[in-house]
């Protein structure tokens, strides 16, 4: 079944299941439900790995919907890197091991999600439900090994045309080749987070903000 453009709240039962995210205390709250899983699966998301996905929030006490990526930023679909906080911390656990062309229904408690003071519409204290498609996993440019990959020319910085090139190459890879605006939107905003200096480039260390040699 194609995924409706439209955002709706969607209850979907018939072939799905619910398992319990679980590394620790906190993961257990999140509930997942599989609405879609693909047959074929060359890669599942992982903590570091960029994701392109569209989300659709609403409020488990009464499904009103709160946020829809089908209709905010002209209908685009975010992306960001799993599992490092750019996303609430319900998201970065329950978008774990996803395939591209999943979807999932995700249960989140509010202390995963916009806790005591809540944000926006949502208000304080509220367990949200996010439905959520994910529409490509690629190696996010955050592990060193992927650094050395993307400086071709060896000078331990950044520029924009090797990031771009680097992209182009893993969605090409996947299978899933994109236009010049999606890659100049999500290198602006790469470079606009990472590149602190505001010299056009990224070094090593702008890089590797985590601090860590592999996410």
């Amino acid at each position: 079944m194609m995924w409706k453009l439209v955002c709706v709240f969607l209850t979907l039962q018939l072939g799905s299941w619910s398992v319990w995210a679980g590394a620790d205390e906190l993961d257990d709250q999140v509930k997942i439900e599989v609405l879609v899983k693909p047959e074929e699966c060359s890669r599942k998301s992982k903590k570091g790995d960029l994701i392109n996905a569209h989300y659709d929030g609403f409020l488990a006490k009464d499904g009103s919907q709160f946020y829809c990526s089908r209709s905010d930023k002209e209908g685009h679909p975010q992306w960001f890197v799993l599992g490092v906080g750019q996303v609430i911390k319900g998201l970065d656990i329950g978008m774990m091991d996803m395939c591209a062309g999943e979807k999932r229904k995700l249960t989140v408690p509010s202390a995963l999600a916009f806790g005591q003071t809540g944000k926006g519409p949502v208000p304080p204290n509220a367990t949200v439900v996010f439905e959520v498609e994910v529409l490509s996993v690629s190696r996010g440019p955050r592990s060193m090994e992927a650094f050395g990959q993307i400086d071709l020319d060896k000078d331990r910085s950044l520029t924009k045309a090797e990031v771009k090139e680097y992209l182009k190459l893993e969605y090409e890879k996947g299978g899933k080749p994109r236009d010049e605006p999606f890659y100049e939107k999500i290198l602006t905003d790469i470079f606009w987070k990472s590149d602190q200096d505001r010299d056009g480039q990224i070094s090593a260390k702008e890089y590797n903000i985590y601090e860590r040699d592999e996410l």
